[in-house]
């Protein structure tokens, strides 16, 4: 016994060198690797986004103060223009690439799609959202994706009729007071739309248990939790710091809401009886076909209303205030609509045909998309050592190396705004820009909707549910103006912004509101 006290501490030191050792031959193999790499593919240094503190903890602090001021995407625009079009950081003891080059980001997400993956997200958006579509990889990510692109491009024109229902519901709900907060409304429309794409015709049970009308409480969750996200989300590997109890409560109400919705599906389905086949398409039902597992089911149900309600919410909250904000484009594109369909009180319904023949709509649309996109920070991260096409060396031409595990993030936003792509007024909204295929060859420097394999698939039920609720909201409201004493006199991209997983305006979309026939 006495031999053994008097050589565990030798043992100890032995191993721990033995260890220490073996991981400096592995590092060395590493390194000596990737210079291969980088010499073959004629890689260069990056510039760096600078920090004086250790740890690059100056730059974390800045990018969590301009978060809670609701200016972080115009942080960003600063940082970008003092750094390049490509740097390197250093935070919390890990290296990563940020880009706003088309070039990069095509190889991101398509042409070298099989280099990237998701990186941290799974782990630091799964106590929310689950195991689905936006929180999977590789061959669950495949299956998730064939299981959903059948439903969306066949329910994509079918739910038409839920769309004006929705619309209707949210005309009536304006106030008689004439002013009002749209952003709030755009969000309650979307849940709405959403929940049918999600659940069709078991939707009148919901309603009827008044699952539906917890709306509200579900909507301040969700918000919350994606807030929490996305600052766990900027910290990187040490995204566990950030949760507790709020984050706790956030995540358990909306799971709650989305179980007892699911629960009534299942039900429902049990209930049926042989032969009498669902409508066709209806997601809940498609899943519950592959799966009885009320997690795996309520996890993707979630991920889906993520997509469905917030970009289209957000995309609606934007146009309105650029609408506002620029009264000859309002008065544009209003005229477009009296001559295709018809404004006032007698005005007919548009159909589909017409609002997807509405040019000067589409080009608002676009234009609003340019400014605001639907995600307009995202990353991914190498799964193996490999490059991308530019960013290094003094003219920041040469390719690029980046490391297994170092992450890539890219700032559509910024990208969006780049005056060498859209010209000297890039931080303007004119939707004219885009007239006579102007910017036809525009390819990867216009990003609304991601790309490559994992581009939306709803975009096309994105772009009709804001076309018909634009048109019908001209058709509805003689004049839509800046509400008094909510002045939006701030340049597009001052106002205050709040980043989650989307963007949305810290300041709302008040306005005031005449409909055609009340008294001026």
């Amino acid at each position: 016994m006495a031999f053994l006290s008097s050589t565990a501490p030798i043992l100890i030191v032995g191993t721990l060198m033995c260890a220490l050792a073996y991981r400096f031959i592995t590092l060395q193999r590493e390194l000596r690797a990737n210079n291969r790499i980088a010499a073959a593919n004629g890689c260069l240094s990056l510039r760096q986004w600078n920090s004086t503190w250790p740890l690059g903890l100056d730059l974390l602090v800045q990018v969590f103060r301009h978060d809670r001021r609701q200016q972080i995407l115009k942080f960003f625009l600063e940082v970008v223009s003092e750094s390049g079009t490509t740097f390197e950081q250093n935070l919390l003891f890990s290296r990563g690439v940020d880009t706003i080059d088309p070039q990069n980001i095509q190889a991101l997400l398509s042409n070298q799609f099989a280099d990237f993956g998701l990186g941290l997200r799974p782990p630091t958006f799964c106590p929310l959202l689950g195991s689905g579509i936006f929180t999977q990889d590789g061959a669950q990510w495949r299956h998730s994706r064939e299981l959903l692109r059948p439903q969306i491009m066949k329910n994509r024109f079918t739910n038409f009729e839920q769309i004006c229902s929705a619309v209707d519901n949210l005309i009536s709900s304006i106030p008689d007071d004439n002013t009002v907060d749209l952003q709030p409304l755009f969000f309650r429309l979307t849940f709405e739309t959403t929940l049918f794409l999600l659940f069709g015709q078991h939707l009148s049970s919901l309603q009827s248990e008044g699952i539906t009308d917890q709306e509200s409480d579900f909507a301040n969750a969700f918000n919350l939790g994606q807030e929490y996200l996305a600052k766990r989300g900027r910290l990187g590997n040490f995204y566990w710091l950030l949760g507790g109890r709020k984050f706790r409560k956030a995540c358990k109400i909306c799971h709650g809401f989305m179980d007892r919705a699911v629960q009534k599906a299942l039900i429902s389905t049990t209930n049926k009886a042989p032969g009498n086949k669902a409508e066709p398409y209806i997601f809940i039902d498609a899943l519950i076909e592959e799966t009885w597992n009320p997690q795996v089911l309520r996890d993707q149900c979630l991920n889906v209303l993520l997509a469905g309600r917030d970009t289209t919410a957000c995309c609606l909250t934007w146009t309105l205030r650029l609408l506002v904000q620029h009264p000859h484009v309002l008065f544009k594109l209003r005229a477009e609509i009296s001559d295709t369909v018809g404004v006032g009180l007698r005005s007919p319904t548009p159909t589909i045909t017409q609002v997807k023949s509405l040019a000067y709509l589409s080009l608002v649309i676009k234009e609003v998309l340019r400014l605001y996109p639907s995600v307009p920070v995202n990353s991914r991260a190498a799964t193996k050592t490999t490059t991308l096409p530019t960013g290094g060396g003094p003219t920041g031409t040469a390719p690029i190396l980046v490391r297994k595990g170092e992450a890539v993030g890219y700032c559509v936003y910024a990208m969006h705004r780049r005056r060498d792509i859209y010209g000297a007024d890039a931080d303007e909204f004119r939707p004219e820009r885009w007239e006579n295929d102007a910017l036809k060859d525009v390819g990867w420097g216009y990003l609304p909707f991601n790309g490559g394999p994992r581009v939306c698939l709803g975009q096309e039920f994105e772009l009709l549910e804001v076309g018909y609720t634009i048109v019908r909201l001209l058709q509805t409201f003689e004049a839509i103006e800046q509400a008094e004493g909510y002045r939006m006199e701030k340049r597009v991209g001052e106002e205050m912004q709040v980043l989650t997983l989307v963007v949305s305006c810290g300041e709302g979309c008040v306005v005031k509101m005449r409909r055609y026939g009340d008294e001026v």
